[in-house]
Parts: structure tokens; C-alpha cells; sequence
């Protein structure tokens, strides 16, 4: 994942689930608010498991690459068979992957049987993922305190939220809110992964002041001095909230357009009378 590649297709495969719970979770409260009902994953109309097929796909084919694919020789171990220092990265990313994998294969198992604690079962899975996948990018073994680090520290806010709110959807099976938020928290750790993926392996898009650096085996993010470093954190800080308040106002349109045409009459219908009560107060 330490790559161009290997963070703008995982980042793209985080957008499309996200997007897809958040329209799915969107329909389902529209048609019935008050018996809506919360789904960790939405059946399609030809083939009942695809999403989760698509999972275990994705997620497979992370796993080759980290380990086969990316590594010196295509081979994942030294030639005594322990780790070697500059695949520790590939190890950690195909972790991630993996709960990803058990995750999607668990679910597809828990369908076919149907035991009555399927949901939470399922939540309970999905939780560990999202554990696992914080907890291996807050202990990493790359650079904490660079560029690349602070990119990091920013995704683990989203992942935990994800986090937090399935282990709330345990208990809140129908609170609507809780499932919007995990929709949009995971199409948002797509989101800042694919500009991951540019700003920090792009030459042309590296910040002003940093450069890439080739060390153990992959291209790294450096910067000349301090100063441009810790203006380089400051400008990730500030892309994270353009884009976190980009992604909040897409969710509600979203949102509100799945609610049907009305929706958008009755709110220009409301935008007009609050900028005719304005003028009048105003004229006055």
C-alpha cells in the first residue's frame, strides 16, 4: 500500500462501498423511516453477494501484491525465512486485507446459515477489522513524524469513527444516523487515501519544499527543512476539512435527492420565503 497504486485502488474500492451503503441506507430510510432497519451489506438484484464477492477480490488481490507482487524477487521473505525489514510495511498492509477477506467471507457464510445472531455477529467482525486496521497503521512500522505520518494520523480519525460507529450499530440496529455516519466515514477513508496516494507519490503534486526519497525498498516524502515541513502538515490539515466539509455537503444532497422531487420544492419554497422575510426586516 506504500505506493501510488497501492493507495488509489484500495482508496477507490472504500469510496464505491461507502457510496454504496450510503445510497442504499439512504433508500431504505426515505421509503420507511419509521421501521428502517440497518444492513452491514445490500444484496443486488442478479447476484445476491456481489459486493461481498467484490471485497474478497479486492482484498485478495491487496494481499498478492503486498506480498508477491511489490517485494524484491517477488517473494515476500529473506532466504532463512524471517521478515525482512523493508517488507514490514507490505506484512502490516496485507493484515489489513486480510481482516478485510474474513470479514467478506464470514458474511457470506452468516447469510447461508442464518443464525439469530447474525447482525451482531457480523458488527462484531466488522469491528475487529476496523480495530485492526487502526491499530496497524497508529503502530507502523514507517515514518511517524514525516509528511506521510501526518496523512496517516488524519486517516486514523476516520477509521475511527467507522470504528465506533459499529460497534454502536451493535446495539442501535435502527438508529438511521448511526449507519449514515459509518457510510460516509468509509467513503471518506476512500476519499483521503486516493489524495494520499497523489499528493505523497506524484512528483508533481508533492508539496512545496518536500521531494521523494527512495529508502528500504520504497519511495518515502521528505522535506528540506522545518519550515517546509510543518508547512506541508498544516496544508494536509487543511485539505482533510475541505474535504471532510466536501463529502458532509454531498451525503445530505445525497440524501435529500434520494427523498424524491418534493424535497427540493419544498426547500426552494422555503430558501424564497426566508429571503422575502429578509428584504421586508430589511426595507424596515
Amino acid at each position: 500500500m506504500g505506493t501510488l497504486v497501492g493507495h488509489v485502488l484500495p482508496g477507490f474500492g472504500f469510496f464505491v462501498i461507502g457510496l454504496w451503503h450510503l445510497i442504499n441506507h439512504s433508500l431504505l430510510h426515505a421509503k420507511n423511516p419509521n421501521n428502517y432497519t440497518a444492513g452491514m451489506w445490500f444484496p443486488t438484484s442478479k447476484t445476491r453477494h456481489l459486493e461481498l464477492y467484490l471485497m474478497m477480490f479486492g482484498s485478495s488481490a491487496s494481499i498478492f501484491m503486498e506480498l508477491f507482487g511489490r517485494p524484491a524477487k517477488h517473494q515476500p521473505l529473506d532466504l532463512d525465512g524471517t521478515i525482512p525489514t523493508d517488507h514490514l510495511h507490505n506484512f502490516e498492509h496485507a493484515s489489513i486485507s486480510l481482516s478485510i477477506f474474513i470479514y467478506a467471507i464470514f458474511a457470506i457464510i452468516l447469510d447461508k446459515v442464518k443464525p439469530h445472531a447474525e447482525y451482531p455477529l457480523l458488527l462484531y467482525i466488522g469491528s475487529i477489522a476496523f480495530a485492526q486496521d487502526l491499530l496497524l497503521f497508529h503502530l507502523r512500522s514507517t515514518d511517524h513524524m514525516g509528511i506521510q505520518g501526518q496523512h496517516h494520523w488524519l486517516l486514523q480519525l476516520v477509521i475511527a469513527v467507522c470504528l465506533i460507529t459499529t460497534i454502536l450499530g451493535i446495539h442501535y440496529k435502527k438508529s438511521f444516523i448511526n449507519s449514515f455516519v459509518r457510510s460516509v466515514s468509509i467513503m471518506f477513508q476512500g476519499i483521503w487515501m486516493f489524495l494520499m496516494g497523489i499528493v505523497l507519490w506524484i512528483p508533481k503534486f508533492t508539496f512545496k519544499g518536500c521531494y521523494l526519497s527512495y529508502e528500504e525498498g520504497h519511495y518515502i516524502e521528505r522535506c528540506l527543512d522545518d519550515k517546509s515541513l510543518q508547512r506541508a502538515k498544516a496544508i494536509a490539515n487543511h485539505q482533510f476539512c475541505w474535504f471532510l466539509t466536501g463529502v458532509v455537503i454531498f451525503s445530505i444532497v445525497l440524501y435529500l435527492a434520494l427523498m424524491g422531487p418534493n424535497i427540493f420544492s419544498y426547500t426552494s419554497l422555503l430558501l424564497m420565503s426566508l429571503g422575502i422575510e429578509f428584504f421586508s426586516y430589511a426595507a424596515f
